[in-house]
């Protein structure tokens, strides 16, 4: 008589369990992604931090823009022609020229001449990781759109869940304990950053769920062409006539574009099938005061325009999905702009580490604790920027041979399941003090190594470095002053 109860219950405690460990997986993935999302908004100040010995300029001539795709052009094994060239031209935020073709990347200095090759491994992977969780492309895309609906979701019924949140916004009680300083910190960012957070969730969703869209179109009209779905709104691949015919003529499509849209700002020209008569010159350009990611002008091998996509001027729906990009991104105002992103980003870490430990500690309260639980956030929190910059270190002594995703991969599978055997040997203070110290280091390790170094990586490392060495001290300070004069935690704990 009596196990058949024990036994219910058991069940019913291992459901609760299940059913925890589950939504805590949700909450980590939101907190990997709004972390990598946070870093990837100056990506392009990450790959100059990558290589900061790279020679860095302004702008780039029109003759060595023609200069840099004729050699990528004719730069294939056998003397044989590349089949698409891309020059991403000199930008505030990365002040380098780049040509890739189908087999690789390099760096071109000033005159158009190859310099080195392009090592980004450590970014390119960091954005990965928040575009589509290193999963497949279509799996990962659909997650992480799925993903920033609910965190939408999440922020907006949070709101409507606490009726006095919006006259509480501007007091904080951290005076009264750790817990009630953790929930205020958290509702309080959660209103502040409301506008921020839900229009990059939304975009986020819109670009996520919106490759699923495509893919069903690629499959129901276009026989499962992606480009050719992608056509009526970003433009698709030109028509192809492959005998050969003289490298077109860069200079004159610069000139060309120069004289058409006088405000708009090349930020690549790409060649498709050059050393053809098929070949396309294509140039994508920026708009002054425009969310768009820029407008894509399409010129024949003379430099002669023959059209433009429509982004800048096209359908509405049309220049909104070009604008989602910007929106998200956080790439259409400048610097102002971008550290405005970065700031509500790391806010919008705070709020999504918080929640989950607001949440393990009413479990506690309620007599649910769970140690493995508790650990394993502490090591998703405070382990994933410590794993992060171990990547870097990695990248940095074994080189690109390295396969970063699977080395993630592998690290953060054992220290979640090592902190769910073992939750005795981690601690939130522990973890957290070792993982920015780790931070700290990097930035002051970096700053030595790589010297002279371009100012905007100068700037990363001291961040590396303050900004741990000041939240240790902070959460010192907080720590201090909710203790009672006994020495004991105030009774409001």
């Amino acid at each position: 008589m009596i196990e058949a109860p024990e036994a219910a219950i058991g069940l019913v405690r291992r459901a609760l369990a299940g059913h925890a460990a589950v939504g805590l997986l949700a909450a980590a993935l939101l907190y990997v992604i709004s972390l990598t999302g946070t870093l990837a908004v100056i990506h392009d100040r990450w790959q100059r931090w990558e290589q900061p010995a790279v020679p860095e300029f302004t702008g780039l001539s029109p003759s060595a823009a023609q200069a840099a795709i004729v050699e990528a052009s004719t730069a294939g094994r056998g003397g044989r022609l590349a089949s698409n060239v891309a020059l991403q031209l000199p930008t505030d935020a990365l002040p380098r020229a780049i040509v890739t073709t189908d087999a690789s990347a390099w760096y071109v200095d000033g005159a158009g001449r190859a310099t080195e090759q392009v090592a980004a491994d450590w970014t390119e992977f960091v954005i990965a990781l928040h575009e589509r969780l290193l999963l497949p492309a279509s799996w990962g895309y659909a997650l992480v759109g799925a993903l920033g609906v609910a965190l939408a979701s999440l922020a907006l019924t949070g709101v409507l869940a606490h009726p006095r949140i919006v006259r509480d916004a501007f007091r904080l009680r951290w005076r009264q304990g750790a817990h009630i300083a953790r929930v205020d910190w958290h509702n309080r960012l959660g209103v502040w950053t409301l506008p921020f957070t839900v229009a990059v969730a939304l975009t986020g969703g819109v670009l996520g769920l919106g490759t699923i869209g495509f893919v069903v179109l690629a499959d129901m009209y276009t026989k499962g062409s992606l480009e050719q779905a992608y056509a009526p709104v970003f433009g698709g691949p030109t028509g192809s006539d492959g005998r050969a015919a003289p490298l077109p003529d860069i200079v004159a499509a610069l000139m060309t574009l120069r004289s058409y849209a006088h405000d708009a700002t090349p930020a690549s020209v790409s060649v498709q099938a050059p050393g053809t008569r098929g070949q396309v010159i294509q140039i994508l350009a920026t708009h002054p005061r425009r969310l768009i990611y820029g407008e894509t002008y399409s010129f024949d091998a003379r430099g002669r325009l023959l059209g433009k996509v429509g982004l800048s001027d096209g359908a509405s729906g049309q220049q909104a999905m070009a604008s989602v990009y910007g929106l998200h991104f956080g790439n259409y105002g400048g610097l102002a702009v971008e550290f405005a992103y970065l700031l509500f980003g790391t806010t919008l870490c705070v709020v999504t580490a918080t929640g989950p430990s607001i949440w393990l500690h009413k479990r506690r309260r309620r007599g649910l604790a769970s140690s493995c639980l508790s650990a394993v956030w502490d090591v998703v929190v405070w382990g994933t920027p410590l794993l992060l910059i171990l990547c870097w270190w990695v990248r940095m002594m074994v080189g690109a041979e390295i396969a970063l995703t699977s080395f993630f991969m592998l690290f953060a599978f054992t220290a979640v399941a090592t902190a769910a055997a073992r939750p005795g040997w981690f601690g939130t203070d522990r973890v957290r003090t070792v993982s920015l110290l780790f931070v700290a280091a990097t930035g002051l390790a970096h700053l030595l190594l790589f010297r002279p170094a371009p100012a905007g990586s100068e700037a990363i490392d001291a961040v590396l470095v303050l900004l741990p060495c000041a939240t240790l001290w902070t959460l010192h300070v907080m720590r201090k002053t909710a203790l009672s004069p006994s020495g004991h935690p105030s009774r409001a704990e």
